[in-house]
């Protein structure tokens, strides 16, 4: 059903210069790639004219993920694109696309370039969609995809905020995930010295010798060498 949130007829740019840099902070602020997606997702549907529901697609090969759906309409949208392999999302997010911004007036209309996406997402209650690549100098993320479920919804400020409102998640977007990657890198570290100083109590071997135990059964049994170490500091012993 067509949501009954009002809606912003005209933007009024100070004021959403206000509302983008308390946005940003906000970003920044939140403690998980989790809750900075969701935050991203939900400021799309109360920011963005038109709007009724957002979520983040990231393409692995064919595969299709859906992060921070703010509706169930943006999960069907998603999995019939990885069906068909073909879809507006589904172009946006692969890497090296041409076009950073899509903007679909009518879903029905898209008989060209998405021929069989289009009158499914009809079905699913899709009238019209926008897109936005999610990337920053270094890495593309995938697709900030927002819809409607009216035709002709999103106006040419529709796409400006979404621009502004991409850009900004996709810095936060990147510094959460640099985050969390950077303390997967201090967890493992820590267990990994935690295994050593097992093995090396354990078996009196030099720190090196230790590293070189783990680093070799890890090899051989095609095993990560933090779940190597996880075992050691579980079970005080290697197999």
């Amino acid at each position: 059903m067509p949501s009954t949130r009002p809606r912003r007829t005209t933007v009024d740019w100070r004021v959403f210069a206000r509302e983008m840099a308390s946005m940003a902070r906000d970003l920044l602020a939140q403690d998980s790639v989790g809750a900075t997606l969701e935050h991203i997702t939900r400021a799309a549907t109360e920011r963005v004219s038109g709007c009724d529901a957002a979520g983040i697609l990231l393409l692995h090969g064919k595969r299709v993920e859906t992060l921070a759906p703010t509706d169930d309409l943006v999960v069907e949208s998603d999995r019939l694109q990885e069906r068909l392999a073909e879809g507006p999302c589904f172009d946006a997010a692969r890497t090296g696309t041409a076009e950073r911004v899509f903007r679909i007036f009518d879903v029905t209309a898209e008989q060209e370039r998405w021929p069989a996406y289009a009158t499914r997402a009809r079905e699913l209650g899709v009238g019209s969609m926008m897109g936005f690549l999610l990337y920053t100098e270094d890495e593309e993320l995938g697709a900030l995809n927002l819809y409607s479920h009216r035709p002709g919804s999103f106006t040419d400020d529709s796409e400006t905020a979404g621009w502004l409102l991409a850009s900004h998640a996709a810095v936060a977007f990147s510094s959460a995930r640099s985050h969390a990657q950077m303390e997967q890198a201090l967890a493992t570290r820590h267990i990994i010295g935690e295994a050593m100083g097992i093995l090396m109590g354990s078996h009196r071997l030099s720190e090196e010798q230790a590293f070189d135990v783990l680093r070799r059964y890890s090899q051989e049994k095609n095993v990560k060498l933090r779940e190597v170490a996880r075992r050691v500091c579980d079970e005080g012993r290697l197999d």
